[in-house]
């Protein structure tokens, strides 16, 4: 009569050989049977080698050798020591090792490597094909609306540039050059009085012939012959009238208007304070030969550009009721505009020869 254990299933037999007890010395490791029988997984798992396990060592807390005290190799580590060191690999077939594979898969086993997953940073790096290039770029390109709010933006801020530019030329620039162009022709007009060089009673347009002084408002400006913007005005220089209709007369004409004209802003901007005269501040006008002393009557803050007749020989308006020896200021008001004039009339009280010295307005 068969045993017990002859007469159990094969997976049992399979199952008590597995797990047979460990005190057996064996010599060489259990190798599963080829094909698990019934299909079952149990079989399929098992179907790698066993290594050999070491002798029990009965006392538990002595030291004990470094090859007893290493942890037995895992199964893939088996597998892949076998591999490099020309081990025989386990026994079933192709097929019996990929079914082993794939229960170790199921089970939470050893898996097979895979690769590494492409990272953000390197899917952004791959490639493009063409489409996928031209939309890009399509994208990055900006749209006309940009492209117009760019363009306005540009054109604003070189406006705004030129503006600033014209304006530091207008407001500081210009008074610098024509100050020195202005000192530099009153230096050369006082060399040659001092020199002895005889000028003729007329002069050329543009030719300067006398020295303004007004020592309440610290201005000392070139007289020049006319009122040309380029030539004589804008160089910083006071033009005489003394052309064509508005022709007034000189200031050692007996009697008569010595009329001048000059900048109230930029350019030098000679009569930029002169608002400020009150009736007695004193306006000298010093030539080659005599120096000749007015003195502030009145002033008329308002008029029109086309007002002629305050440059007339008894100037209207002025209060002036009869011939006499006068001079008279006109300038653009208000600053920074040339939309009307302001008007400021003297009369003479002293002709004053050089060989007696300066005047007492220009002392001290």
């Amino acid at each position: 009569m068969p045993s017990a254990s002859s007469q159990a299933p094969p997976y049992a037999q399979m199952y008590e050989q597995t797990y047979s007890p460990p005190y057996e010395d064996r010599a060489t490791p259990y190798r599963a049977p080829t094909a698990a029988p019934y299909g079952g997984p149990v079989a399929a798992a098992r179907a790698e080698p066993i290594a050999a396990r070491p002798p029990r060592d009965d006392e538990t807390v002595a030291l004990r050798l470094q090859e007893h005290l290493q942890e037995p190799p895992r199964t893939g580590e088996r597998n892949a020591g076998a591999a490099g060191s020309g081990a025989v690999p386990a026994a079933g077939g192709r097929a019996a090792r990929r079914k082993a594979a794939r229960s170790q898969g199921r089970h939470g086993g050893a898996q097979e490597p895979h690769e590494p997953q492409e990272t953000p940073q390197g899917a952004a790096e791959a490639p493009l094909s063409r489409m996928g290039a031209r939309r890009a770029a399509r994208e990055r390109k900006p749209s006309a609306g940009v492209l117009a709010s760019r363009m306005v933006g540009e054109v604003f801020i070189t406006t705004g540039v030129l503006m600033l530019l014209f304006v530091t030329y207008q407001l500081w620039w210009s008074n610098v050059r024509a100050h020195q162009q202005a000192g530099n022709a009153a230096q050369n007009l006082q060399q040659d009085w001092a020199n002895g060089k005889r000028n003729p009673g007329t002069f050329s347009p543009g030719q300067g012939f006398a020295i303004l002084h007004i020592p309440k408002l610290d201005v000392v400006a070139p007289i020049a012959e006319g009122i040309d913007k380029t030539k004589v005005l804008d160089r910083g220089m006071v033009g005489h009238y003394g052309e064509g209709e508005l022709k007034t007369a000189m200031p050692d004409a007996k009697t008569g208007n010595f009329a001048v004209a000059g900048h109230r802003n930029t350019h030098g901007e000679p009569f930029r304070y002169v608002n400020r005269l009150k009736p007695g501040d004193e306006i000298v006008v010093e030539t080659q030969d005599d120096y000749y002393v007015y003195k502030m009557a009145s002033i008329l803050p308002v008029t029109s550009p086309s007002n002629t007749s305050v440059l007339d020989p008894i100037p209207k308006g002025s209060g002036f009721t009869g011939p006499g020896r006068y001079i008279t200021l006109t300038t653009c008001t208000p600053e920074f505009t040339s939309k009307y004039r302001m008007i400021v009339w003297g009369k003479m009280v002293e002709d004053r020869p050089r060989s007696k010295g300066k005047p007492d307005a220009l002392i001290g």
